[in-house]
């Protein structure tokens, strides 16, 4: 049965304040369907789990593995499991479920998303005492991903992994090219010069590019690569809540510069989308591809000759690299019972046990029992990279923040226009300066 807007705990105002949380664009599409599966939902029987995610392809199948292992363990609890559409509509869905009082009783939410939830009052606090019988304590976490759990110093959220932006290789290439060292790893790339003859060499080899990076409708993408490469200056883009741009205009014109002169020389392509890339790389006609580390299992079965390694410090300094982190988060639930709650944390601590079958996803698991176990290590390509963990850089808080958010949408559409060849960096600052002043000129709606 379908609840009325005029149902307990639901009205317009927070109807429009759940569409909020997501950003005017969130507003403005998917709100139909997103109504439709806040409110239709149904409380779960005593012995029912509810959990939603957004994770599909390999981590789908690997999520839905740890589910069923889950299963067998718990055999009295029927774990309903429901997976939604990434991004954007996935936090809406979530957002107005709990606002009409029938959220999940779990879900996964990325670090960035989770703060943002919290802010709006729609997480349940976590309490490190009920949290311990569990081992669910700060020690057995990846430290960054357990701070960034944290938002105004109360916990939200239990860490899952970190998934930083990573440099695939493809190691064919590269031997012919001279860039492996004896131990067949590829060699210090710590350079822009460096990097740039690396890609160089790479193109010789193919024939056709030297690396690839998805531009066409991926915005993710291309601010992931530009923000790594920003925060190695040092440079940051929000501050005061996303109140304030702190757009640093030299180092930002020094990165696209930088992109620029890629595209310029034909090391990149500038024109493919998410599969063209992908492609691109497999099939040999780039010896370098620079995605977040999940895509390992594609290069695994189509049987490419790679490896993977952390993305390269290539502006010096302090090391850094963008990226998030998958999370385990409680919607607000006034029903929500302390046996529910144990109930809860066993479901989240059975799904960290596995991170064995996680971490085959190319993730670095925040599960330090396993991050830091000799089975890890052995665990390769997927493990080589595991020290960024500490290194990386999670995007600024703000109301228009986060993974899949308005904020990725505005820096890397105007990335992917200098990474096309269609704009200048200094008009791509300027884009970004004056669409980011819309939002840090808007009150939060929450």
């Amino acid at each position: 049965m379908v609840m009325g807007t005029d149902g307990p705990g639901f009205s317009r105002r927070s109807l429009l304040r759940g569409a909020g949380l997501v950003g005017l664009g969130g507003l403005l599409s998917g709100c139909g369907s997103a109504l439709a599966a806040g409110v239709a939902g149904t409380a779960p029987p005593g012995n029912t789990l509810s959990y939603w995610n957004l994770l599909g392809g390999g981590d789908g199948l690997r999520m839905q593995a740890m589910e069923q292992a889950y299963q067998k363990q718990h055999p009295k609890i029927a774990l309903s499991s429901v997976v939604l559409a990434w991004g954007n509509p996935y936090y809406t869905k979530v957002s107005l479920a709990t606002l009409g009082q029938r959220p999940p009783d779990v879900a996964i939410s990325h670090l960035t998303r989770a703060s943002i939830l919290a802010q709006a009052g729609l997480l349940e606090p976590l309490n490190k005492s009920e949290l311990a019988p569990y081992g669910l304590t700060g020690g057995n976490f990846t430290p960054a991903a357990w701070d960034m759990a944290h938002t105004n110093g109360t916990l939200y959220a239990i860490p899952l992994d970190t998934h930083p932006l990573v440099m695939y290789y493809n190691t064919d290439i590269c031997k012919k090219a001279g860039l492996l060292g004896k131990d067949g790893r590829l060699k210090n790339l710590d350079d822009p010069a460096a990097l740039t003859d690396a890609l160089t060499a790479a193109k010789k080899v193919t024939g056709a590019y030297g690396g690839v990076i998805s531009i066409n409708s991926d915005t993710a993408t291309q601010w992931r690569f530009f923000s790594s490469l920003y925060y190695q200056l040092g440079g940051s883009v929000l501050a005061d809540d996303g109140r304030k741009i702190v757009l640093d205009e030299a180092k930002a014109e020094k990165v696209l510069s930088f992109i620029q002169n890629l595209v310029k020389q034909g090391l990149i392509p500038t024109s493919v989308d998410y599969p063209g890339a992908i492609t691109t790389f497999a099939t040999g006609k780039a010896g370098f591809y620079f995605e977040g580390d999940w895509e390992i299992t594609t290069f695994q079965t189509t049987k490419t000759p790679f490896s993977m390694t952390a993305f390269p410090n290539v502006f010096g300094g302090r090391y850094a690299v963008q990226a998030d982190s998958h999370s385990f988060v409680l919607p607000k639930d006034p029903r929500r019972t302390d046996a529910m709650r144990q109930k809860i944390f066993v479901f989240i601590r059975s799904l960290l046990g596995q991170s064995g079958t996680w971490a085959q996803g190319g993730h670095i698991p925040a599960w330090l029992p396993f991050q830091k176990s000799a089975a890890y290590d052995k665990l390769n390509p997927a493990s080589n990279y595991k020290q960024v963990a500490n290194y990386v850089r999670y995007d600024e808080r703000a109301w228009y923040s986060g993974s899949g958010s308005d904020f990725e949408n505005i820096m890397g559409f105007a990335i992917g226009a200098v990474s096309a060849g269609q704009m200048a960096p200094a008009a791509a600052i300027a884009d970004m300066k004056s669409r980011l002043a819309q939002y840090a000129n808007t009150p939060s709606p929450v």
